[in-house]
């Protein structure tokens, strides 16, 4: 269940007042959206300064998620969670107070939602306490559509954060765990217009402390973002064709043995092929045919895209990444960085 300062959504709606036996995320949305201390805890997310987290021995411990990813870590182990590059996607992140575990994740899909969340909760314990959720990320990227039916005229809204948030706040209140929602900077609350006239989100990735549980905005780099980034970045793709990963977010850490397990994921010879074509395109193409929200990526996003295809080329054979279907594994070095090693 859903709380707000420590008491259940309020909301006049019925469909909200039954949200638990499966009622429309939609009702939870606007009834959070319109509480005034959710949206003086987005304002004051927006005005914080935001923190780059540098790599190696002069930076924090931390691990990073990318897109469809999550990690639950330690907080004796790692100072520092966080995922960036979120556009259309929400960050999620959970802790649990009096442990300091916490679980962070990259959700990017409605239908790894329930199936991630259960991922998530799965290392934080148990507790007769609520835990405390933070919601950031995804803007206003929907645009109004009017459909007709016996009913009337009605207005919806079509895109790709709306329906991923709904989602989210569904299943949060459903479940039989309690979670005090903390932050809640997603949607028109997240939302900027730059000098084009396009909608962008303004808080675009985060951080969470795991000894305090505070939430700054954050960015990361291609040293900051932990190891192992273009394999990691081909999974998010890759993973929607191998049933293994159906329904599920990506397993990325392992909290228990404190390294970086990255789960094996397959893909077709055709892959490449498709990589060697899209390679191919001018970069306004890319952004259009590549991205959820071209107007809104970051300046990186096609020399991303570029290096994801230029391995895919040169590793038609997914085996070339996961010998045996085994996960790549980094360990945590003396001089403050990830190094890989074998599972024979």
């Amino acid at each position: 269940m859903l709380l707000v300062d420590g008491e259940p959504v309020p909301c006049s709606s019925p469909e909200v007042r039954t949200a638990r036996s499966g009622s429309s995320g939609r009702e939870l949305v606007a009834a959070l959206m319109g509480n005034p201390g959710l949206r003086a805890a987005s304002e004051r997310l927006r005005a914080a300064p935001e923190r780059t987290v540098p790599s190696g021995p002069e930076g924090p411990r931390h691990v990073y998620v990318f897109q469809r990813e999550y990690a639950t870590v330690d907080p004796a182990r790692v100072e520092l969670v966080g995922t960036d590059e979120m556009t259309t996607c929400v960050g999620v992140a959970i802790r649990n107070n009096k442990t300091g575990m916490t679980s962070i994740s990259h959700m990017d899909f409605p239908k790894i939602v329930e199936g991630g969340f259960k991922q998530m909760l799965e290392l934080l314990g148990d507790d007769d306490e609520p835990f405390d959720v933070h919601l950031i990320g995804g803007f206003d990227d929907a645009s109004t559509k009017v459909v007709y039916s016996a009913g009337g005229k009605h207005s919806i809204q079509e895109g790709y954060s709306h329906p991923l948030c709904f989602k989210i706040v569904e299943v949060l209140h459903k479940s039989q765990q309690r979670f005090h929602l903390r932050s809640f900077c997603v949607l028109g609350i997240n939302t900027m217009t730059d000098s084009y006239g396009n909608a962008r989100p303004i808080v675009g990735g985060f951080v969470m402390q795991t000894s305090s549980g505070v939430v700054t905005p954050a960015s990361f780099d291609i040293t900051s973002r932990c190891p192992d980034e273009i394999v990691r970045r081909i999974r998010v793709s890759v993973s929607s064709y191998d049933p293994n990963w159906r329904g599920k977010l990506l397993e990325t850490y392992n909290t228990h043995a404190d390294i970086f397990q990255i789960a094996p994921a397959c893909w077709m010879p055709d892959w490449a092929e498709m990589a060697s074509s899209h390679n191919q395109l001018s970069d306004s193409e890319v952004l259009l045919q590549c991205s959820t929200s071209p107007a809104a990526e970051p300046p990186h996003f096609v020399e991303t895209e570029r290096r994801i295809w230029k391995y895919l080329i040169e590793n038609p054979d997914w085996e070339d990444a996961f010998p045996k279907y085994k996960p790549r594994v980094f360990h945590w070095t003396n001089d403050g960085r990830w190094s890989s090693y074998l599972i024979h």
